[in-house]
């Protein structure tokens, strides 16, 4: 006795194809995209992009616009920076950088940041002496400092007859580098890291000025 032949396997045939008797299989229906649907999709993608811009802004990196000259020539009237809000959670603040922070309630500025340079961190004794900034005894190299009319680095004067300081723990010491304008720890003492929101690490605009902001070097 013989095996039947085994059935011949069937072709697959993609949605739509034509049958064998000359029909055609209905392809798959998709659902149209209403305007209703289509609105959704837009404001779903809108909400997720504001989402993700909070919180990038309030934890990670924030844009701040330059508002005065206390930073001048490092940092023009005007001119937008991007902080650093992130790194600090690892790598403390140190003497040299640019800061953007909240300033005290007695200092002017309308209660808008201030944007200024880490001259001592804690545990550090900052003197004023004859235009000098000195830190725990020795002089501060300060390529940084607004130069005058003849080219020489401006005078570190004192702004309320007070000419040394310690930092207290927790706190940092800040001067503008423009210190002939500059409302800073001359009048108003250390202030403290908490009221810190970041570091700026660079400069965006204008874009002929764009770049990383540097740090000098200096270790009293």
């Amino acid at each position: 006795m013989t095996a039947p032949n085994p059935p011949e396997p069937a072709e697959p045939r993609a949605p739509g194809a034509a049958n064998a008797d000359g029909g055609a299989e209905p392809a798959p229906s998709r659902r149209p995209r209403t305007a209703a649907r289509v609105v959704a999709e837009i404001v779903e993608t809108l909400a997720l992009t504001l989402v993700i811009f909070l919180v990038v802004q309030n934890f990670v990196a924030q844009p701040f616009k330059v508002d005065g000259s206390s930073m001048e020539d490092t940092f023009l009237n005007g001119q937008y920076v991007l902080v650093d809000r992130l790194s600090h959670d690892w790598s403390p603040y140190e003497r040299g950088q640019v800061i953007v922070f909240q300033p005290p309630a007695d200092a002017g500025g309308g209660g808008y940041p201030f944007i200024k340079r880490v001259i001592g961190v804690a545990g550090d004794t900052v003197v004023l002496r004859a235009g000098t900034v000195y830190v725990n005894g020795t002089a501060l190299a300060e390529p940084y400092v607004f130069r005058d009319a003849s080219g020489g680095p401006q005078p570190t004067m004192p702004l309320n007859g007070q000419t040394s300081w310690t930092v207290p723990p927790g706190d940092l010491f800040v001067l503008g580098d423009h210190r002939e304008v500059s409302e800073d720890s001359r009048a108003f003492g250390p202030i403290p890291v908490s009221s810190v929101i970041g570091r700026a690490f660079v400069r965006y605009w204008p874009l002929a000025d764009a770049g990383l902001v540097q740090a000098p070097s200096y270790a009293p």
